[in-house]
């Protein structure tokens, strides 16, 4: 009958898992902390990973397209990392998992072993596609997508500026520095969002409400048996330079005298 047509169509559609972070507002004022080590985390204003917002808002768009059976979301972080996992519930999200660390995510938790925990929370949720940002905002590293890709040994599409899923395959429209470029990985598989893929929804106060009740489950990174260790050392962070007050000229020739002689330009 028709629910028996339904059920099995359901549990042929993908589950998605998207990786959020927890890093400073983007519009906040970076501070550099007294011993020069590190940004200065306490008393600033934290959200999520703008890159990680928009594979969060591809992840739901692929749920209601009917092509996707169920989105998780997961966190690697201190416990204030359930905020941001919250906020990926009141976008859509369907549960969330919450792997708990003291380890800075912006320089002691790098890439390899982010993408480690990453590797070990899909083999429990046994999702058809995972999705993360192309990078965070706060390491720029751009790393983790192809490190989990090939940890789990699945196909890749970095810098998705579109997602178009069917039952076995996605095809993703690239960002490229002459362009777009359009491929098509077969699933399972992992998808790093760019900038252009979405503009993620407002989440209204209903929703915030709703996700308070989505399930949500914590477990320890240190409990999971993996060598997390950095593999580098930052030695000091610095501001950059203050720039230098522009020079008005007054001709052509007077710019071209300044950026030979003086710039050393030309």
């Amino acid at each position: 009958n028709d629910l028996v047509v339904y059920f099995l169509q359901f549990l042929k559609m993908a589950r998605v898992l998207v990786a959020v972070k927890r890093v400073v507002d983007y519009a906040a004022k970076i501070r550099i902390n007294s011993a020069a080590s590190a940004v200065e985390l306490n008393n600033v204003k934290m959200s999520m990973n703008p890159f990680d917002e928009i594979a969060t808002e591809a992840a739901i768009r692929l749920k209601e397209a009917g092509v996707a059976s169920e989105v998780v979301a997961v966190s690697i972080g201190p416990k204030q990392a359930q905020e941001t996992l919250r906020t990926a519930l009141a976008m859509g999200a369907d549960r969330a998992i919450h792997v708990e660390t003291d380890m800075r995510t912006d320089q002691e938790l790098q890439p390899l072993a982010v993408s480690q925990i990453l590797h070990a929370v899909a083999q429990e949720v046994e999702p058809s596609l995972i999705i993360t940002g192309k990078q965070s905002i706060d390491s720029d590293c751009a790393q983790t997508g192809p490190m989990l890709a090939g940890l789990l040994n699945w196909p890749q599409a970095t810098f998705a500026a579109g997602i178009e899923m069917s039952d076995d395959a996605v095809q993703v429209e690239r960002e490229t520095d002459g362009g777009t470029e359009t491929i098509s990985v077969n699933l399972p598989a992992v998808v790093t969002a760019d900038l252009r893929l979405n503009e993620p929804r407002y989440v209204k106060l209903p929703n915030i409400v709703k996700a308070k009740k989505k399930p949500l489950e914590t477990r320890s990174a240190a409990d999971m048996g993996l060598d997390l260790a950095p593999r580098l050392e930052v030695v000091s962070v610095a501001e950059p330079p203050a720039r230098e007050a522009g020079v008005i000229v007054d001709d052509v020739d007077q710019l071209v005298d300044k950026l030979k002689n003086e710039a050393g330009v030309l």
